[in-house]
């Protein structure tokens, strides 16, 4: 917001803050990079997702910052898998980590090349893991013993040598994340109880290079002494690896680098991390075995979701038993993490604003919904914000990860909204809006 703005807008403090970090506003209207959100809707419809890339520069700068050059950064596709936004970060240098064969044909079209992607995920099917290997690709990372065998009979087929990484469920498992995914039965990746059975099986298929080792203990981390803590658990295994005779040279701390979402959420102190991390490597420049890893990590959210917008128009207001209602073009069809209906057990409201009513007064508590047949479409359940108006634009904040693409889109079969990508003076289509006839959109 301009500094000629002083007056705060209404909603949360994150919306407050969230504004302030990654966009701007004029006359109280949100813009990005320049450009009106009345505008950009106006010419590109309703609803609409727009991303800023100057603010996944911006993300990649932050991150890099902390962590210093000797971390390689791979951003992870399952957040964000418009080729588009995949090139972004392809320019900036980043690897790409794939979880289906159909991610690594996006990867592939967004300019990365193979020995810049990863491949993890536990239900690799053997026609992806014989596709990926066929058309070359950097690491695959294994989660079961039938993968194993399944690499091996594919490997062993077309006379060909893989690189691969294992992805180890520690036994320690990360504290304050929003999901554990270590620690506890799991379906990802193998237990660190039987890493010996592990290596030594990978070790009876000789076209299998055994090299890496891909930690993942968590996701939505916000505790920056919880991440850094699984790093440094994550040594431990890479110690015993070697022990246990693998030449290692890649260790990929996963991602799990949380944003915040809702009004009590603090961001990722990035200061604490890059501490941290300056004290880990400290710890493996001691070790001689480790000194000459090479680092990664593969933050997906972390990176997008503060540079994604999901704008919907109110269409109707109503009121039901002293309730008011602000019922909007757009909703779970289209943001199904915004309705809490991606995992959360307990449904919090992430941030939304009235985008071209910024500084009206936020008086009025509502729900904010969508247009489909069910009580599940509602994105805003104790959202406080001005009186809504038909034609307003309600957008929702942090929407530049799990969007879209892990939305059910074919629900009640709205048309599908189109997704654009702000550069500066350039705004590009980068997926077509749906019809009433073609209402789910392919990429162009």
């Amino acid at each position: 917001m301009s500094n000629s703005e002083k007056k705060p807008i209404h909603g949360t403090a994150l919306a407050q803050d969230l504004v302030d970090q990654h966009w701007q506003s004029k006359n109280g209207v949100l813009s990005v990079e320049g450009h009106l959100i009345t505008d950009l809707v106006a010419e590109f419809g309703s609803p609409l997702y727009i991303y800023s890339a100057r603010s996944f520069r911006q993300r990649l700068s932050d991150l890099r910052g902390s962590l210093g050059p000797r971390f390689d950064v791979f951003f992870s596709a399952k957040a964000n898998p418009n080729p588009a936004v995949l090139a972004q970060f392809v320019a900036a240098g980043t690897g790409l980590e794939i979880a289906s064969a159909a991610e690594y044909i996006r990867a592939k079209k967004a300019g990365a090349p193979g020995n810049r992607i990863l491949f993890a995920g536990p239900g690799k099917t053997p026609a992806e893991l014989d596709y990926v290997i066929s058309n070359g690709i950097g690491e695959i990372h294994i989660e079961s013993f039938e993968e194993i065998q399944r690499l091996a009979e594919i490997t062993e087929r077309r006379g060909m040598e893989q690189a691969v990484s294992l992805r180890v469920n520690p036994a320690q498992a990360a504290q304050g994340g929003a999901m554990r995914m270590g620690g506890v039965p799991t379906a990802f990746g193998l237990d660190e109880a039987i890493l010996g059975d592990v290596v030594a099986k990978i070790a009876e298929v000789p076209q299998l290079k055994l090299r890496g080792l891909h930690l993942f203990a968590g996701t939505q981390i916000l505790n920056a002494e919880t991440l850094v803590g699984q790093w440094r658990h994550g040594l431990s295994i890479a110690r015993r690896m070697i022990e246990l005779g693998v030449a290692l040279e890649t260790m990929d701390f996963g991602g799990g680098l949380g944003v915040p979402y809702f009004k009590s959420d603090k961001p990722l102190d990035l200061s604490i991390v890059s501490e941290g991390v300056k004290e880990l490597l400290k710890e493996i420049d001691q070790d001689p075995s480790l000194a000459k890893l090479k680092l990664m990590v593969e933050p997906g959210r972390f990176l997008s979701a503060p540079a994604g917008l999901y704008a919907t128009s109110v269409t109707s207001v109503k009121s039901s038993f002293d309730e008011v209602f602000a019922v909007t073009d757009g909703g779970m069809h289209h943001h199904l993490a915004a309705t809490g209906n991606l995992g959360q057990v307990i449904k919090k409201d992430y941030p939304i604003i009235l985008a071209n009513r910024l500084l009206d007064a936020g008086d009025t508590p509502q729900k904010v919904v969508g247009p489909l047949c069910t009580p599940l479409d509602t994105y805003g359940r104790k959202t406080v914000l001005p009186m809504p108006k038909v034609g307003d634009i309600a957008v929702i904040l942090q929407s530049g990860a799990y969007g879209l693409s892990a939305s059910p889109v074919g629900f009640l079969s709205h048309p599908m909204p189109a997704e654009i990508l702000v550069d500066g003076d350039d705004v590009s289509v980068i997926r077509p809006r749906g019809t009433f006839e073609n209402p789910i959109t392919a990429l162009p």
